[in-house]
């Protein structure tokens, strides 16, 4: 091989790194992290687009709240196949101890409750406003979403958020 042809090659290979990796750091970057439901502290971080009904996103709450080693973003995107899951996540984000509340739903506690009973804030349906605001700037049309490392995520694909964070 010459080093004209080796010259190419590894030109070929950075700019498909830069194509595969660069979108997800940039996209992430640009994400208004204040927005969001901080779940955990651990050093590895996990940006979430979720739905509080969404069977797969309960996997997802499922999974992570037993890894000590992530701290995940939060941003609800209730689906309007969901027409519950508004208001559930404007309760989580009303609550004064968000991180419970976030739990109790997405474990399907409040599945058989008068959502409309649920109580919720201006400052929470203003927050469930920006996150999805947010979503729709990123983007984002499937819950649930992640972005990890650099890659983007979609759907509660076990395999590949325990290659990306470890086991």
């Amino acid at each position: 091989m010459t080093l004209k042809h080796s010259f190419r090659h590894l030109s070929c290979c950075l700019l498909l790194a830069g194509l595969l990796f660069l979108p997800g750091h940039a996209l992430a970057d640009s994400l208004d992290l204040s927005k969001a439901l901080v779940i955990g502290n651990g050093p590895k971080t996990v940006i979430e687009f979720t739905d509080p009904d969404c069977p797969y996103c309960r996997k997802a709450a499922a999974y992570f709240v037993k890894r000590r080693d992530v701290t995940s973003y939060i941003f609800f995107t209730p689906l309007a196949k969901h027409p519950q899951a508004k208001r559930k996540a404007q309760y989580i984000l009303s609550h004064s101890n968000q991180a419970k509340a976030y739990h109790e739903v997405m474990s399907g506690r409040y599945d058989h409750v008068v959502v409309e009973k649920l109580p919720v804030t201006t400052k929470g349906i203003k927050r469930l406003e920006q996150q999805r605001a947010i979503a729709r700037t990123a983007k984002i049309e499937a819950t649930p979403t992640f972005m990890l490392f650099g890659r983007i995520v979609e759907g509660f694909d076990l395999e590949r958020l325990q290659q990306l964070l470890g086991k």
